[in-house]
């Protein structure tokens, strides 16, 4: 028999065994609505053994991955030519901003010694679950990717707990960061003209706050316009480096000019005991808020390439590291540089406040007027990661129905309509930025607890080993904490009162 004959019948026999597929290298999007057990998630925390998170394991063996070409239209996986360098940009913008200048607020409620404990704590908390998250996004070498943090909710808790337990805080830390940065940003604005261009001196109409807004916003959607996670990787390097710059800028200046006249150090001291505990519920909120990025962790890893040799987690893992030291350097320095600065005299803005308000005159107005342009940086940039995964959900509702890649002008409909809405929030809500607190608390799962759960049910560790003790206590206690500061801050609020109004911008 000749080569070609042998040839043609090998390639016309049948193997006897059927070949394994090629391994996908994303996630299809198809799946993040895939069914699930349908049994509660809540009683996980009463019965672990038979729990849904269990029930969920044995149902993600039973996952078909086959790689969805839908994938490539939609704008967080559309491009996966990211790197380390890319990972530690994005990380960088999205672990350090405005929320960091909050901290000293933080410190007036709590003391030295438990705010900076409870700093620590947290910081190497959330460092522990990122780490998780960054193993979870391909559990299996050459197998699936959850390139979106839905995704690998849905899959874990099931459609309908995954959307109630991890939708809404998510979007709410994406849409509502958004909107905080158009406040912060808006008003930065207006601060920074009236620094560069005087009232009494200058014949220029002054804009109005929600003017500043608008501006603000216009330009936040032409940059918005660029297509992919992948694209804006330079918008990030910008955001994380005028972010250090600011954070750098405040810290510095405050500590140089001394402490304040009549700064106190000692904790405030609230008339009654509850209070003192709503104080400090406070505190521990900010501190949460303070951690912010976990939601993108996925999103930021589905941009990487991975194979069997060279898997995704490894570039992800150094990207973050030199990402989350850089902010480790960042948010000391402002915490403790701020508090000793300012004492129980923070404004509860934090020290962007707290510079205008006492050092407007005794500090040059080029030195005021540079930190305000990076902030407005800052904000501007760091708009653009916190509103990818919304513009992500956005596309995929019309791929999915129509089977077919987004058109531009759709694509340009849906990034200003999404800034359109933030926009109307940030006039009706312009008291957004105060509420720290409460914001943090609310989020704190996505960043504390769900990691937590998702790993023991995917990663099936021994039972009473000590991973497996360590992530149901810390799952535990991120539910805990959290239901308890957002029910702390909800309460202070109510006994406080909320001195703002509605669409009240001046």
């Amino acid at each position: 028999m000749s080569k070609e004959e042998v040839s043609t019948s090998e390639v016309c026999s049948a193997p006897p065994t059927p070949r394994q597929a090629t391994p996908p290298v994303s996630a299809p999007p198809s799946q993040m609505h895939s069914p699930a057990p349908h049994r509660s998630p809540l009683r996980a925390m009463v019965t672990p053994i038979a729990s849904p998170v269990r029930k969920a394991v044995a149902s993600i063996a039973a996952i078909t991955t086959i790689h969805d070409p839908r994938d490539a239209w939609l704008p967080i996986t559309a491009s996966q030519s990211g790197n380390s360098y890319y990972a530690a940009f994005h990380s960088l913008s999205s672990g350090i901003g405005f929320q960091a200048l909050v901290l000293p607020v933080a410190f007036a409620s709590l003391g030295w010694t438990w705010a900076i404990v409870c700093l620590t704590v947290a910081f190497a908390w959330q460092l522990y679950t990122l780490r998780l998250l960054v193993n979870l996004h391909e559990p299996v070498a050459g197998g699936i990717r959850y390139s979106r943090y839905m995704h690998l909710a849905t899959t874990v808790f099931g459609e309908r707990w995954g959307k109630i337990l991890a939708l809404v805080p998510t979007m709410y830390l994406s849409a509502g960061i958004c909107t905080v940065l158009i406040i912060v940003g808006g008003s930065s604005m207006k601060i920074l003209f009236s620094i560069a261009c005087d009232p009494a001196s200058c014949s220029a109409r002054q804009l109005t706050t929600v003017e500043w807004y608008v501006v603000f916003m216009c330009v936040a959607v032409v940059l918005s316009q660029l297509p992919n996670l992948n694209s804006i990787a330079g918008v990030s390097l910008v955001a994380g480096t005028a972010a250090v710059g600011y954070c750098t800028m405040i810290w510095v200046v405050s500590v140089a000019k001394g402490r304040v006249a009549g700064a106190s150090h000692d904790p405030v001291k609230p008339p009654s005991d509850v209070d003192r505990m709503l104080a400090v519920l406070n505190g521990l909120g900010i501190i949460a808020f303070a951690f912010r990025g976990h939601n993108l962790v996925l999103e930021i890893q589905g941009t990487m390439p991975s194979t069997l040799k060279h898997p995704s987690h490894v570039p992800m893992w150094k990207g973050v590291k030199f990402a989350y030291v850089v902010v480790a350097l960042c948010l000391y320095p402002v915490a403790i540089g701020g508090f000793w600065a300012y004492g129980g005299l923070v404004p509860a803005n934090g020290m962007l406040s707290a510079l205008y308000k006492f050092h407007s005159e005794d500090v040059s107005p080029v030195v005021v007027g540079l930190a305000t342009l990076l902030v407005i940086v800052n904000c501007l940039t760091t708009f653009q990661i916190y509103a990818m995964p919304v513009f992500d959900h956005m596309e995929a509702g019309y791929v999915h129905r129509k089977n077919r890649p987004c058109p531009w002008w759709m694509r340009v409909a849906f990034r200003a309509s999404f800034g359109g809405i933030n926009l109307l929030i940030a006039v009706a809500l312009p008291f957004l930025s105060e509420l720290a607190g409460l914001t943090g608390a609310i989020s704190l799962p996505v960043t504390l607890a769900y990691p937590c759960f998702m790993w023991l049910a995917i990663m099936k560790p021994r039972k009473g080993s000590k991973m497996w003790c360590l992530n149901w206590a810390l799952g535990y206690l991120g539910i805990v904490l959290s239901l308890a500061l957002t029910v702390g801050n909800l309460w202070g609020l109510v006994n406080t009162g909320l001195h703002v109004k509605f669409f009240k911008t001046e």
